[in-house]
């Protein structure tokens, strides 16, 4: 059964979350501070975590970025309050997939966790790389993407990109030359609608041109369309 841990310092949260998570053919195990829930992440070995930002004895985002430089690449899924912008932005840039802001209701926390199960598991049909059956690495420039390893080479240098980084790259790459808006982007990359989030796109993007481009104020490969949104380059080798 797929495991989901869920940590937050609320009791009555857990508790909803567990019930409904449960509800949904989920086991959970569940805690109520960052430390025990970071030992738990080790210990147990979830598919996905549910994480607040605040918790007592280590907060949200140090366990995300404890997790990451233990290579553990767990999907992610942040809890933030309402005025948590910047924190939501760090956690997004140490590797967590996704937030939710409170409040929320326990449906679209269990559809949460269902998008990205089934973009982790590369079950998303929009994520489908335009390359020949046989054929397993796409190129762009000096890019070459490993669609089935998920891995990812700079002139031969392995990137350490998340699964987020890669699912975006990729789609732009499979795309190159046409131009998405930050709407169409979360929808075919985050699977879901993310009304009025267009932030973490902008987050995405950025971090990416800090991974693959030479000069981030003048890239090569992702390029912003003033008023539009993003387009990749078909760059030549």
């Amino acid at each position: 059964m797929t495991k989901i841990l869920v940590v937050d310092d609320e009791s009555s949260i857990v508790t909803l979350l567990q019930f409904n998570i449960e509800k949904a053919g989920f086991d959970v195990v569940t805690a109520e501070d960052g430390r025990t829930g970071y030992e738990l992440a080790l210990a147990e070995k979830p598919d996905l975590i549910v994480l607040d930002l605040m918790l007592p004895e280590m907060d949200g985002i140090e366990v995300c970025k404890q997790l990451r430089q233990d290579k553990v690449e767990t999907p992610i899924l942040m809890l933030t309050a309402k005025d948590d912008e910047l924190d939501k932005i760090i956690g997004l840039e140490l590797g967590a997939d996704d937030y939710l802001t409170k409040p929320f209701s326990p449906r679209e926390v269990v559809a949460r966790i269902k998008a990205i199960l089934r973009r982790s598991a590369g079950k998303s049909a929009e994520v489908e790389p335009e390359v020949a059956p046989k054929e397993k690495a796409l190129h762009v420039g000096d890019l070459k993407i490993l669609t089935e390893s998920y891995e990812v080479y700079l002139q031969d240098e392995q990137l350490d990109l998340t699964p987020k980084e890669f699912e975006l790259l990729l789609y732009l790459a499979n795309h190159r030359g046409k131009v998405f808006s930050r709407d169409q982007l979360l929808d075919a990359v985050w699977n879901y609608d993310y009304i009025g989030e267009t932030r973490i796109v902008d987050v995405h993007v950025s971090h990416l041109r800090d991974k693959i481009e030479a000069d981030t104020k003048k890239p090569q490969y992702i390029k912003t369309i003033r008023g539009f949104g993003y387009k990749m380059e078909n760059v030549k080798s």
